[in-house]
Parts: structure tokens; sequence; C-alpha cells
């Protein structure tokens, strides 16, 4: 029996930082992320997110890298968002994203950081604390590469 225990921060953006996650809706999204989540054997701890960007704490079975659980997140909601009426301006999502991992011991402090989101981008915006979240992690920015689609 082999004990894995994989926690990653994924951050993830709509196409161009367009603010095209109604609000009103945000939940029904989070539902199908659960699902999705689910059928891919991952468990899902927290989202939440602004109309321009979400941001998950998920867990990951041994056999699902972050790569593999985005795209496939990515995927399934992008063609369930196009078809959905409760989302008119929906353009798809961008193409990067970024996944960290963190300590079971570091789960409450992530989950209370994506919990107060909305409260957070009244004073930062998202580029902001994208740029943040990557250096605080020592990730290096390609800014040839930074949010551009």
């Amino acid at each position: 029996m082999s004990y894995i225990q994989s926690i990653y921060h994924i951050v993830f953006r709509t196409y161009r930082s367009e603010p095209t996650i109604n609000e009103e809706h945000e939940r029904e999204l989070y539902a199908i992320i659960m699902k999705q989540s689910e059928t891919l054997r991952a468990k899902l701890i927290r989202i939440g997110g602004m109309p321009d960007h979400i941001h998950l704490l998920i867990s990951l079975p041994s056999d699902l890298a972050p790569a593999k659980y985005v795209q496939a997140v990515k995927s399934f909601t992008s063609k369930w968002l196009r078809e959905s009426p409760s989302f008119p301006n929906w353009s798809g999502w961008g193409k990067e994203y970024a996944a960290i991992s963190y300590s079971v011991h570091d789960k409450e402090m992530i989950v209370n950081y994506i919990k107060n989101q909305k409260e957070h981008h009244k004073k930062v915006g998202f580029a902001e604390e994208y740029r943040e979240c990557l250096l605080d992690n020592g990730i290096a920015i390609k800014e040839e590469y930074f949010l551009k689609d």
C-alpha cells in the first residue's frame, strides 16, 4: 500500500482576463467543477474566485498530474459554459495556470485565502495577486508570456 497526499492550490483565469464568470451564477460553475473533479477522483477542498479567475484547493490522486487535471477541468467547463445561458459572454479560459503544492498543514491558510477572494480583490487586482503568488513560491515569471493569450 502506498500513501500519497498531494494538495495543490490551482489558479486559472478567463481568456484575456475578461470578466465572463457571472457572479450570480458562479455556484453553478463551481458545482460543475466539483462534479468533474469527482469524475477524475480528485477531492476539491475549496473553490472560489472572481469574474476573471478561479482558485481551487485540490487533492489529486497519485496517478493524476496537475496538468492533466487542469486540462480536463478547463475543457469540460469551457464546453458547458459555452452552452449555458447563464454565461452569455463566455469566451474561454486563458492558456496559463498555476499549480502550487502545499502541505496539509497549510490547508486552512489556503482555504481562508480562497474564501476571502471577493474582499481581497477590493484592494488587489488579479495580475498583482497572480504575480505575487508565483514569486512568493519561487516560480520565475517569463514576462513575454505572463498573462498573454
